[in-house]
C-alpha cells in the first residue's frame, strides 16, 4: 500500500495502516535542530538544512530522514514564507544556537540594542522589523506594528491588504508542486493561503511591510466582541476573494490534493475557549460553510481545521461548518479526552495529531512514557481509521532525541 492510499483510507475512515504526517503543515512540522539531532542518530549525513518557515523555524525533512522515519505525508506550500520572504536563492547563517542553517536569499536581519535578531517584511530593511527573535530563543516572536486608527472610520480594505486574487505566478508555482508531490507518492496536503478567517498568528501580516487596520493581537481579540459588523465585512470580502482563487487554484491542481489546510483560527486556550459556540456559529461558522460547502461540491479535497486547546465544546460547530479534520487534537487541555473524542466525533472528523503530548511528555517524559502514550494514541484514534499520526503541534528545539525515536518506533511497531 503506497503512502497516498495509506492517508486516503483515513481520509475515508476506513482500517488501515496509520499514516505519519510530520512537516507537511506549518503546524506539523519539526524545528530544524531537532531534525538535525535525528538526522545525526540516525546516521545520515550533517549538512545545513533549510529553515522554509523561519517564523517558528521549521526546517525541511528530506527524503533520506522521511525514509527512515516513515514520513507519508508531503505538503503543498506557498512561494513565500511568514514574512513574505520567497524561499529561494538559499544561503548559510549560523543560530543564536550555533547551528548552521540554510535561510531563503532575501532572509535581511538587524538587531536591537540587546542583540536580538530582528526581522524585516520581504527582507526589506528599510522598513521597521516585523519580528524578533530573542537572543535565548529558538524562534521568532510577532512585534505589534498597530498603526493608529479611527474608531468611528475603520476601512474594511486595510484588513484585506493580504489577501489578492492570485497570480499567474503562483498558480504557475501551485501547479508544478502539485504535479511534483503528487508524483512522490505519498499523501497530499495544500496549504493555499487566503482561507484563515482571524488566525491569531496571521492577523499582525509580518509579511506587510505598513499593515492597517487592526493588528494588534489584544485588539482583534476585542473587535471580535465590540465591532463585530467590521469584522463580518472583512470575513466576507475575504471569503469572495478566496473562492475566486480556488476555482482557479482546482483547474491546476486537480485531484493531485486529498486534503487542504482552511484555517489556524485558535478557538481553545488550556481550559477553556475563546468563544462559545453561539459566538462561532454567528461570526465565524459562516464563512467556514461558505468555504467548506464549495469545497465538498467541487472537489474530493478533505478540508482541515487547526485549533489548539479545549476545543470539545466546539467540535459539533466544526463539523457542522463542514470540516472534515481537526487538528492538533491537544491531548493534555481540559476535556480533550482520547476515548471520549474518538467516541463521540469519530464517525465525523478525522484526527490529524494527538499521537503524544508535546507540552510535557515528549519533551520531559522518558522514552516509555512517550511509547506508553503512541501506543494508547494509536489504540484509540486509530480504531477504524479516521486518524493520521503527528503530535500535538510542532516538534520544538530542544526534545531529547530519544524521545523522538521513541515515539517513531511505538508508531512503526503499531503499524
Amino acid at each position: 500500500m503506497t503512502s497516498r492510499e495509506k492517508l486516503q483510507k483515513a481520509l475515508d475512515h476506513q482500517a488501515g495502516p496509520i499514516p505519519l504526517d510530520l512537516g507537511g503543515t506549518g503546524v506539523t512540522g519539526i524545528h530544524v535542530l531537532a531534525i538535525r539531532n535525528l538526522r545525526l542518530h540516525y546516521g545520515l549525513e550533517d549538512h545545513p538544512i533549510k529553515v522554509w518557515e523561519p517564523y517558528q523555524m521549521l526546517g525541511e525533512i528530506e527524503e533520506d530522514l522521511g525514509a527512515v522515519m516513515g514520513i507519508d505525508v508531503t505538503g503543498i506550500l506557498g512561494k513565500t514564507n511568514m514574512f513574505g520572504i520567497r524561499n529561494e536563492h538559499w544561503r548559510p547563517i549560523r543560530t543564536f544556537w550555533g547551528q548552521e542553517v540554510l535561510v531563503a536569499g532575501e532572509f535581511n536581519t538587524s538587531a536591537d540594542e540587546n542583540g536580538n535578531l530582528l526581522i524585516h517584511p520581504e527582507g526589506d530593511l528599510t522598513v521597521p522589523p516585523t519580528a524578533k527573535m530573542p537572543r535565548d530563543s529558538y524562534f521568532f516572536d510577532a512585534l505589534n506594528r498597530q498603526e493608529p486608527f479611527d474608531e468611528s472610520d475603520l476601512n474594511v480594505a486595510d484588513n484585506l491588504e493580504e489577501f489578492n486574487l492570485i497570480s499567474e505566478e503562483d498558480l504557475s508555482h501551485f501547479a508544478a508542486e502539485a504535479r511534483r508531490k503528487s508524483a512522490s507518492g505519498k499523501g497530499v496536503i495544500a496549504t493555499f493561503g487566503g482561507t484563515a478567517f482571524g488566525d491569531i498568528a496571521l492577523v499582525p501580516a509580518m509579511q506587510l511591510k505598513h499593515p492597517k487596520g487592526i493588528r494588534d493581537v489584544s485588539e482583534w481579540y476585542m473587535s471580535t466582541i465590540m465591532r463585530q459588523d467590521y469584522i463580518h465585512q472583512v470575513f466576507e470580502a475575504q471569503s469572495d476573494i478566496a473562492l475566486q482563487n480556488l476555482k482557479k487554484i482546482i483547474s491546476v491542481v486537480g485531484d493531485a490534493v486529498q486534503a487542504v489546510f482552511i484555517c489556524g483560527t485558535d478557538f481553545g486556550t488550556q481550559d477553556s475557549q475563546f468563544c462559545d459556540a453561539d459566538t462561532f456559529n454567528s461570526l465565524y461558522a459562516p464563512y467556514y460553510k461558505k468555504i467548506n460547502g464549495w469545497i465538498h461540491a467541487n472537489t474530493d479535497w478533505k478540508t482541515f481545521k487547526h485549533s489548539c486547546g479545549a476545543v470539545k465544546p466546539l467540535m459539533r460547530a466544526f463539523i457542522d461548518a463542514g470540516f472534515d479534520i481537526i487538528n492538533p487534537v491537544q491531548i493534555n487541555a481540559r476535556d480533550m479526552v482520547p476515548e471520549i473524542l474518538k467516541e463521540e466525533f469519530g464517525k465525523q472528523l478525522v484526527f490529524w495529531g494527538g499521537g503524544v503530548d508535546t507540552q510535557k511528555v515528549l519533551p520531559f517524559g522518558s522514552p516509555e512514557e512517550v511509547m506508553k502514550q503512541v501506543r494508547h494514541a494509536c489504540d484509540t484514534f486509530g480504531r477504524e481509521g479516521g486518524f493520521v499520526f503527528n503530535t500535538v503541534h510542532n516538534i520544538q528545539a530542544n526534545v531529547p532525541v530519544e524521545n523522538m525515536v521513541a515515539m517513531i518506533e511505538a508508531l512503526n511497531e503499531y503499524r
